[in-house]
């Protein structure tokens, strides 16, 4: 049974997400914890704009905070977002991976550590690598691995790393990735 759903996204990942999350139910289960490349030096809205298209709760994630079921939580701008053993947040500074903070690789491996074969992880849309990685650790720790198809994006690269770092589960397009999401949560 899974536990945690860990989304990474970048370059024209923003429509996808608001679609994903748009699309899953009420009583969506799952924590959904998103890294998404945004600029350091603005203000991160993304909370706001998910919020706006979800019946879930959204907010940006804090530092120590109890990961709750059926929320949904951003990765603050300028910090990398982990998952703690005790199923907290923790949020850091450290330096930037792929020439960025925050980091999907980051956030996916250490939730790949916490939570093993009770995790899935989704690559949306990018225009780097960072997420392969991180994919690659969940893989090996026996979690869901789902990509989008490279060829349903306008920004393919970081998708097309990850299929290059690592035998995903599943390659979808959006409304495949949304259907598996929903299946999964109702077993």
């Amino acid at each position: 049974m899974y536990k945690m759903l860990v989304i990474g996204l970048s370059a024209g990942g923003t429509p996808l997400i608001r679609q994903l999350l748009s699309a899953l139910p009420k009583n969506y289960s799952l924590p959904i914890a998103i890294v998404a490349h945004l600029p350091e030096d603005h203000p991160n809205h993304l909370d706001k704009v998910l919020d706006a298209v979800t019946d879930l709760p959204v907010r940006t994630a804090r530092d120590k905070e109890p990961i709750i079921t059926g929320h949904v939580y951003i990765a603050p701008s300028g910090y990398h977002l982990l998952i703690e053993r005790n199923h907290h947040f923790a949020l850091s500074h450290d330096k930037k991976v792929k020439c960025v903070r925050p980091s999907i690789d980051v956030l996916f491996g250490s939730a790949a550590e916490v939570f093993e074969n009770n995790l899935i992880a989704v690559i949306l849309s990018g225009a780097n690598s960072d997420g392969a990685d991180g994919v690659a650790m969940v893989k090996k720790l026996g979690g869901l691995c789902i990509v989008l198809n490279p060829e349903d994006t306008v920004f393919n690269t970081m998708p097309n790393a990850v299929i290059r770092a690592a035998e995903v589960d599943y390659i979808a397009s959006i409304e495949d990735i949304i259907s598996l999401l929903v299946c999964v949560d109702e077993k």
